[in-house]
């Protein structure tokens, strides 16, 4: 039994109708569950706060709940009475969880629950209206996004997308890329002989971000059709060339230490 659910017990002596009224109250939990092996023993009764000077007395009795999947959870059955008047009435039979409770996680709206790789062949993922990541195109004015006549002229006029990244999103989008595969601090980009901004198959992205962003275009880079940032690197650089030992040496095979080796028993 939860410490929480201690039982409250009048001062004096006689036990005024409510706190008696225990089967009354246990056959109200057995009516709900069902089933009299659904309710376990009384574990409390609380009273509740008076209804008004004169006009009735609440209090709630509490049962142990056997319901299987509910560990931790009780039958709350709440009574009342009339003052004066011996009879009570019960008002609500639910099933509460208690401090050990199993409970389901707190709901989280479904464009708060998406990750990247969530959307399969056929589903749709609407931008809503506040999308922070983008912004109407056809004026630098955010509040315009919510004018439908602006929207219509924008589009009869020929400027194009109604909306575009705003700041916010082309900002996530540079975080989320630098700190990728394909960004500055990748394994690949460090052993780099040089950085893709020098590169020949190096296409840099239109627009505010081409200064930092670009894709590849070599189909032998572990990169090739991805955006990559310009800082980024890998051995399929074009520039590249070969380690040249001694003026008429130049080594074009990969080669191996073989001075120390283990010696494999069967």
């Amino acid at each position: 039994m939860s410490e929480s659910l201690a039982a409250v017990r009048p001062a004096s002596a006689a036990v005024d109708p409510l706190t008696a009224a225990i089967e009354p109250a246990r056959a109200a939990a057995v009516e709900t569950a069902g089933d009299p092996d659904l309710v376990g023993d009384h574990l409390v009764a609380v009273a509740e706060a008076e209804v008004g000077a004169g006009l009735g007395e609440v209090l709630t009795h509490t049962f142990a709940s056997r319901l299987p999947g509910y560990v931790g959870w009780h039958w709350a059955v709440t009574i009342a009475r009339v003052p004066g008047e011996d009879g009570v009435t019960v008002d609500e039979v639910v099933l509460l969880p208690g401090e050990q409770a199993l409970l389901a996680p707190a709901w989280v709206p479904w464009h708060e629950r998406l990750r990247p790789g969530d959307l399969a062949v056929g589903d749709v993922l609407p931008a809503t209206e506040d999308d922070s990541r983008l912004a109407p195109a056809y004026t630098v004015d955010d509040d315009a996004a919510d004018d439908p006549e602006g929207r219509v002229v924008a589009r009869e006029i020929g400027l194009g997308r109604e909306r575009v990244m705003s700041r916010d999103g082309r900002s996530a989008a540079v975080a989320r890329w630098t700190a990728g595969n394909f960004g500055p601090s990748a394994p690949m980009a460090r052993q780099a002989p040089g950085p893709c901004v020098t590169c020949g198959f190096y296409l840099p992205l239109a627009g505010s971000l081409r200064q930092v962003l670009g894709a590849c275009g070599n189909a032998y880079a572990p990169a090739d059709g991805r955006v990559v940032t310009a800082d980024y690197g890998c051995g399929a650089h074009s520039q590249a060339t070969l380690v040249v030992v001694e003026e008429t040496e130049v080594v074009t095979s990969a080669r191996y230490d073989t001075s120390e080796y283990d010696v494999i028993s069967d």
